[in-house]
């Protein structure tokens, strides 16, 4: 009877893998009739089932011989394993799991073995069983080392162009240098903070505290219980703590506060901005590193970014308390201050809180909650965002008339794309602003060495051991890059000094001043006049103020809302154009891009220089056939193209692009040991990051005297120079003289 059951159960276990199998192999689009799919897949599932049967049927009489202690170990083995890693050891299961079965069979042999050594009966064995799990042990962790690495690290950065002229060379001085000032270090803070000597017994100026109540209403629950038990406050007496850079001298000196990011609250983040206050100080500048560790992440719970409008609102109490000094209140730092030349810097959570503090430092109220009022209208000139995030707050912040700056590393594992240009495009100049923002991508920099206390892992441990770190810059080599474009961004703000411009346009320009790695650099300012930006609505044959737009014998074409590594929005739409045709090829049919201007744009006359921004884009794109044309065997692949200019008489002019730029090379990343994970949670390799990029009207008029810059017809992009190239394309604009 019970064979008869268990065979009228196989039978129907069959039965049901076959019309499941089944049912999913016809539904399963392969380009092969439905049926024959669903007849494989109906073969594969009873393969299967008379596998596993067999496989169960061998290890199930084993587990009959199994004592009771024998399961409740293995129960409780999985179980503890489980609880661990998700709370704790939050590896990716595909990985865990593997690796800890791979311990547990290297522990049982490793136990059995000493067991037969100690009781004698076969010593051999015993050390053989031994030997063979640590010999697989550190095999495995030196495998796991040499997992590390970066196909794209060998140097790829082109020579810059011989008319490009290094800064250094013009007798620039390197920003990066320390000035002429002495610096003197304090802090200032609440004189009681328990956890924080140098904010207790150790400040120079104590401070009042401030109620962030209305402001912070999360502060409730375990959060607030346990982290009032470890700071010895809470969020109606928040601390103003601060460590201070201060130039010695008469002053008035320009101020910058600089405000960490959401590191671990316990693991204290403000004193790893030192290398940028001193060197600030020592430039003229008072610099101050504010505390705001107490709202960070902690084992009791994160805000999830609801702590994001205190953490601005904080930055401009600490103004307050400068203005108030200032003005008296302070006989030491009376008058040593201008209040009308301030920047704001922020590091990952607080580089979003710099663009909070710069939008509520013009209201009235509080918009989340208008039962706190806000007085404050201080002289912030500009903003710096090192690898912020942008999608914390639920508001979104759209600034107008300010100088903005933003630092990313490509290999930034905790703020994977680079959010700091959302900003940078939502950011508006009215005519009368005198002011720019430049955006700054640079390959194997990570996010956590812009803080000289975090570290070269982005992830905490155990997950850091995921990480692939060999590739990275050191934190000297990262920081020295935030030094020289700080440093000149607040010279060029708060000093007017027009020298460092240039480095903001090109990174090649600070060639001398910066390691040697792939930047991409993003910039405009309040005198560029756009021709198209591709964001004014859908219709990709027409852009702004009646200008015309048609190709010819192009392969791709389309306008594009770029997208970051995980799919979410940049925020910014650009042109995407692809070509290719054979090295033997007829010139009167070359793929070109054809722009053409109204009567109201014409004249370029008074254009110093025709600016773009430019990415490189998968020819992948263009279905080149491999078989007919193996490694595009075929074609002049590298990307470069001619800009040509036609005025109302026919004349032309054509200027290949690589005469003045380098030509951007598409950075990609591998951010774990494991490409499967970078794709699991990372996302892509890459994402498109633009370079902008200059032709001088000059160079145009270099070609030929007969060209009417007076009377300029149209503007082409003529992809003459390499048959196979995919491009983005986008902010095409002038800059007048």
């Amino acid at each position: 009877m019970k064979k008869l059951f268990a065979s009228v159960f196989f039978g129907a276990v069959t039965l049901v893998v076959i019309l499941f199998f089944g049912i999913g192999g016809y539904y399963f689009e392969t380009g092969y009739p439905a049926w024959v799919i669903m007849a494989l897949a109906m073969l594969t599932g009873v393969i299967l089932v008379f596998i596993l049967k067999w496989g169960l049927s061998k290890i199930f009489p084993l587990l009959k011989k199994m004592p009771l202690e024998g399961y409740t170990s293995i129960f409780a083995g999985a179980l503890a394993l489980f609880l661990l890693r998700m709370y704790a050891f939050r590896w990716p299961a595909v990985l865990f799991y593997p690796l800890a079965i791979f311990l547990l069979m290297c522990s049982v042999l490793t136990l059995y073995g000493i067991r037969q050594m100690v009781k004698k009966s076969n010593f051999r064995i015993g050390v053989l069983m031994v030997s063979v799990p640590i010999i697989l042990v550190l095999g495995s962790i030196l495998g796991f080392q040499f997992l590390d690495g970066d196909p794209h690290k060998a140097k790829t950065k082109d020579k810059t162009p011989k008319n490009v002229i290094p800064l250094s060379q013009s007798d620039i001085k390197n920003p990066s240098e320390e000035g002429p000032y002495e610096v003197e270090t304090f802090t200032y803070g609440s004189g009681s903070d328990k956890k924080r000597p140098e904010y207790a017994e150790g400040v120079k100026i104590k401070t009042p505290t401030v109620d962030g109540s209305l402001l912070l209403p999360d502060w409730k629950g375990k959060k607030k219980k346990w982290r009032e038990r470890f700071w010895g406050f809470g969020v109606e007496n928040f601390p103003l703590n601060g460590r201070v850079y201060l130039p010695k001298g008469k002053g008035p000196f320009p101020l910058v506060l600089i405000v960490h990011g959401n590191h671990s609250m316990v693991d204290f983040s403000d004193d790893g901005y030192g290398y940028l206050g001193n060197l600030l100080a020592s430039r003229g500048i008072i610099t101050v590193s504010v505390d705001e560790n107490f709202i960070n992440g902690h084992w009791s719970g994160d805000f999830r970014g609801k702590e994001m409008p205190t953490r601005g609102w904080l930055l401009l109490k600490h103004l307050e308390l400068w203005k108030s000094w200032n003005t008296g209140e302070n006989e030491v730092l009376e008058g040593k201050v201008d209040m009308d030349k301030i920047v704001l810097i922020g590091h990952s959570r607080g580089g979003e809180a710099v663009s909070v503090a710069a939008a509520f430092n013009t209201l009235t109220y509080f918009p989340d909650n208008a039962m706190e009022r806000f007085n404050f209208n201080f002289g912030i000139k500009g903003i710096v965002t090192i690898a912020p995030t942008d999608y914390r707050y639920h508001r979104q912040i759209t600034l107008t008339n300010i100088n903005y700056l933003s630092l990313q590393g490509a290999w930034d594992a905790d703020e994977t794309s680079f959010w700091g240009m959302r900003p940078y495009h939502r950011l508006i100049f009215s005519n009368d602003f005198k002011g720019f923002k430049a955006g700054l991508y640079m390959n194997h920099a990570n996010h956590g060495q812009f803080n000289s206390t975090w570290g070269r892992s982005d992830f905490g441990y155990p997950m850091g051991w995921l990480l692939n770190l060999r590739p990275l810059v050191s934190d000297k080599a990262q920081q020295q890059v935030a030094k020289v474009y700080i440093s000149a961004f607040v010279d060029a703000v708060l000093k007017t000094n027009e020298t460092y411009i240039p480095l903001f346009q090109n990174a090649d320009l600070a060639g001398d001043w910066l390691p040697e790695e792939d930047y991409l650099t993003q910039y405009s300012d309040h005198r560029k006049r756009m021709l198209l930006d591709f964001e004014e609505d859908i219709e990709v044959a027409t852009g702004p103020i009646g200008i015309g737009i048609d190709v010819e014998y192009v392969k791709l074409w389309r306008e594009e809302q770029l997208t970051a590594r995980d799919g979410g929005k940049q925020e910014n739409s650009a042109l995407v154009l692809g070509w290719s045709y054979a090295r033997e090829h007829q010139t009167d049919s070359l793929p070109r891009y054809n722009i053409h201007l109204p009567d109201v744009l014409m004249d370029l006359s008074h254009v110093d220089t025709l600016t773009l921004s430019v990415a490189v884009g998968d020819i992948s794109e263009l279905n080149i056939n491999e078989r007919k044309h193996p490694k595009h065997k075929d074609f002049n692949s590298g990307f470069n193209f001619s800009l040509v200019l036609k005025d109302r008489l026919g004349n032309t002019a054509s200027v290949g692009f690589m005469e003045h730029n380098t030509l951007p090379k598409k950075i990609r990343s591998k951010f774990t040991k494991f490409k499967f994970l970078d794709k699991e949670i990372m996302g892509k390799d890459s994402e498109v990051q633009l370079k902008s990029c200059y032709v001088p009207m000059s160079a145009f008029k270099a070609q030929t005297d007969s060209l009417h810059l007076d009377k300029i017809k149209s503007l082409h992009f003529v992809f003459d120079k390499d048959s196979l190239g995919v491009l983005y394309f986008d902010d095409i604009g002038l800059l007048p003289k």
